[in-house]
């Protein structure tokens, strides 16, 4: 039984690797339709368990698309390139001020960006509150919740959260797309002067999978960004859900 089981696994890592192989070389191109379980059983004179235990593998390694018994595709990568490091600066906005920072970012890759905003005055989480030095208890903040959209396709969650005493009756209320050459905040008096990001790699909550319409196995990355105001008191905590397979993040740093 013990030599069986290995012929088995040793069986279904071979068909893998073959495909693996013709993924690698471009012979089967990102997008396109790769062989039926069928044919991959007839092919490599497998049985169908086999077949599917390799597919399975290049599944979990973000290959192909899952399918059981349905066509499955060569997944086509598309990442966004994403400058943390000069993220929200003024060099961030386009000449005619049409998107905020993450639009021009965008944009600027010759690509589409759109987001849905949805804005609402909550209790803050405990990681906000704590960034933000409020008291859970008492303080209020006003939460901008956006998905944002690269040609059409969700590319990040983005929840940034203020003091609501520090942004009421200011545009940041106003559940649509808003914008300002030196940052909406600055515009109303409180320019950051400073971030601090933290990132965490781990895997989606189902709520996070679903909104983001994620392949299974694929990670993400969860970057906690905190503003702060010249005299050092935290203006705002933006939390961001990027899928791995669709961001890459960048950081230019200069040697001190």
């Amino acid at each position: 039984m013990a030599d069986n089981a290995a012929d088995a696994r040793h069986l279904y890592e071979q068909v893998a690797a073959v495909l693996r192989r013709a993924i690698m070389r471009g012979e089967l191109e990102p997008g396109k339709s790769i062989p039926s379980e069928a044919e991959l059983k007839a092919q490599h004179g497998v049985s169908r368990d086999t077949v599917r235990k390799a597919l399975g593998i290049l599944t979990q390694e973000g290959l192909i698309t899952a399918g059981q018994g349905k066509v499955r595709y060569v997944r086509a990568y598309a990442p966004l390139r994403w400058t943390l490091s000069s993220f929200e600066g003024k060099d961030r906005l386009d000449s005619e001020n049409t998107y905020d920072a993450w639009g021009a970012e965008v944009a600027s890759q010759g690509r589409q960006p759109a987001e849905t905003i949805e804005v609402s005055i909550v209790v803050p989480p405990e990681q906000v509150a704590d960034r933000l030095k409020l008291d859970p208890n008492r303080a209020l903040v006003v939460v901008r919740k956006r998905v944002r959209y690269v040609d059409d396709k969700p590319y990040q969650l983005a929840d940034s959260y203020f003091p609501e005493e520090l942004v009421r009756g200011t545009p940041l209320m106003a559940p649509r797309s808003v914008s300002a050459p030196a940052g909406l905040l600055a515009a109303i008096g409180f320019a950051q002067s400073r971030f601090v990001d933290e990132i965490k790699v781990r895997m989606p909550t189902w709520t996070e999978n679903d909104r983001l319409k994620l392949a299974p196995g694929t990670p993400v990355a969860e970057v906690t960004r905190t503003g702060y105001g010249e005299d050092d008191t935290p203006l705002r905590v933006m939390i961001t859900v990027a899928p791995g397979d669709r961001n890459l993040f960048v950081y230019e740093i200069g040697v001190c």
